[in-house]
């Protein structure tokens, strides 16, 4: 690929290039990772302690008690890890319908009945097991000093922290843990998080297992009877993360890679089998019609994906099944280019977040991504360890019925997920990892800047910093203030319900891209890190 590295958008920010590369959406976890490499670490190393950094960084998009998944190229071949937890064995239909009522439709939003055994930390344990270089306790030296000695509040997470906490400020162990002088902290104002400092250093003494059955998980499962829940240290001993193998799409010689369900990332390689039925590349980057296709088949995508996508061991469907070549040129009929339409699920049988990737001169490559799901998660942060714990629960569906059958809430069963991570190859060989944060925008930025790249040769940089718009649902499109105004009329004009949003973080996520331009000990990778976020790559 021939990348044109003019800069044709208003972000100042250029691309970094470099043999070991970091790229996070904190300045400081990108050099705690950067760290590891230059102690000796690899790729798996760096993104660990970038991990481990963020949950102190970023405590509204993740924490010691997210989810991740993470795929990686080893040197050799493509690996994936689903690390999103499973549902208390207390939880059953019946469980939440004696609880909050008969008609509930889903777990609450917030609250310990929210919460699914957080996996985050396990996969960081699987990671450095399988992979790493380094101590594991070394990974966590960055985030543990972080976390003790405090770190200024930077623009965007405080914007994010305040609107956060009228909702959250009376929920189990909050305002203790993150609201210091009873109230947000200001920008450019020093957060310290003891309690979290406590955690880590228990989870690296003994790499993890105080988190899964030990101290970690006993004080979770007092904290969490304490205020209603039914969350168990057993719950906690009897997880353990998945070893899955990808799911794939080709797309215009390359292919896109993405964790197979209960996550949405087949979304993106359903919109693309779509594309790829289409002339894209000879359509005006930023003009009406380019923009037309791809929102219509980002719709068609996700009408599959909300009626079919669960726990892989309750769907209906396989993913194969879903990205079958002939029916996605059945799907990909549907679009007329005149007119916006409102998607319903084809039958395709026959008969709040945080992105990093790392890599390094040896071709070690890491695409990893954890989550708190909505801000702060569950909005429960146990005292003693400093573990603010995620609401994956509210993912499932209490009721038989309903758009998705499949999702429907069972002990120990995992609910559908919005992170994803993605992996490009070419001919078998790595080519990048990337992806993109912000719910059900991840799938729409995966596909939204890969066609700028692979279609248009715009390079990271540039397609990360792309005006974007974000599918909500049936003819609702959210737009950047920044996209051609033309584009927008005309979009309107075909009917989509066109709205203008200023605020870029809270609606168009932010990723981070790294692409190996060849031999990486010759020519290294290419690295982009959102300008819609305080991120940073950095490498040597």
């Amino acid at each position: 690929m021939t990348f044109n590295f003019n800069a044709p958008y208003s972000s100042a920010r250029l691309p970094l290039f470099a043999r070991n590369v970091v790229s996070t959406s904190h300045p400081l976890a990108a050099q705690a990772g950067l760290r590891m490499m230059l102690k000796g670490g690899n790729a798996v190393d760096a993104a660990i302690a970038a991990a481990a950094t963020l949950t102190i960084t970023e405590p509204v998009s993740n924490g010691l008690g997210s989810d991740a998944f993470c795929i990686l190229w080893d040197g050799q071949q493509l690996h994936g890890l689903n690390a999103s937890g499973n549902a208390p064995q207390s939880w059953t239909p019946d469980y939440f319908k004696r609880k909050y009522g008969a008609d509930v439709a889903a777990p609450p939003k917030r609250g310990f009945d929210s919460v699914t055994v957080p996996g985050a930390v396990s996969s960081w344990v699987a990671l450095s097991e399988r992979f790493g270089k380094l101590p594991f306790a070394d990974l966590m030296e960055p985030a543990i000093d972080i976390a003790e000695r405090g770190y200024l509040l930077p623009v965007v997470v405080q914007q994010k922290w305040a609107a956060a906490t009228p909702e959250l400020q009376s929920m189990p162990g909050f305002a203790e843990g993150f609201l210091p002088w009873g109230r947000a902290p200001d920008v450019g104002e020093l957060f310290q998080f003891k309690a979290a400092a406590r955690g880590l250093r228990a989870i690296a003494e003994s790499k993890g297992q105080a988190f899964y059955g030990g101290e970690i998980a006993q004080a979770i499962e007092r904290f969490s009877a304490q205020h209603g829940g039914t969350l168990t240290a057993k719950d906690f001993a009897d997880y353990r993360p998945e070893w899955v193998t990808p799911i794939a799409q080709n797309y215009r010689g390359y292919t896109l890679h993405e964790i197979p369900p209960n996550g949405q990332g087949i979304a993106a390689l359903i919109a693309l089998g779509i594309l790829e039925h289409f002339d894209v590349a000879g359509l005006p980057v930023d003009g009406v019609d380019s923009q037309h296709l791809q929102i219509e088949a980002m719709k068609l995508a996700f009408a599959d994906v909300y009626r079919y996508v669960a726990d892989p061991s309750a769907m209906e469907v396989t993913p194969a099944q879903m990205l079958d070549p002939a029916y996605l040129a059945s799907r990909a009929q549907l679009i007329q280019m005149n007119k916006a339409q409102d998607f319903g699920a084809g039958n395709p049988v026959k008969g709040g977040t945080i992105y990093l990737t790392a890599a390094d001169e040896n071709g070690m490559m890491v695409s990893f991504i954890q989550s708190n799901y909505m801000g702060f998660g569950s909005g429960c942060v146990e005292p003693e360890f400093g573990v603010s714990l995620q609401n994956r629960g509210h993912g499932f569906n209490v009721q038989s019925g309903g758009m998705n059958p499949a999702n429907l809430v069972a002990p120990g069963k995992r609910p559908f997920h919005t992170i994803i991570p993605a992996f490009l190859t070419q001919d078998g060989q790595p080519v990048m990892s990337y992806g993109v944060m912000g719910a059900n925008m991840q799938p729409q930025g995966h596909m939204q800047t890969l066609v700028r790249m692979l279609d248009y040769g715009q390079n990271p940089q540039a397609a990360c910093d792309a005006p974007r718009w974000r599918y909500n649902a049936g003819y609702s499109i959210n737009v950047e203030a920044d996209m051609n105004a033309q584009t927008v009329q005309g979009l309107a004009q075909r009917g989509h319900h066109m709205d203008v949003i200023n605020d870029s973080y809270q609606d168009f996520g932010a990723g981070q891209f790294i692409w190996r331009m060849g031999d990486p000990k010759v020519q290294g990778y290419v690295a982009a890190s959102d300008s819609r976020r305080d991120g940073q790559a950095v490498g040597f």
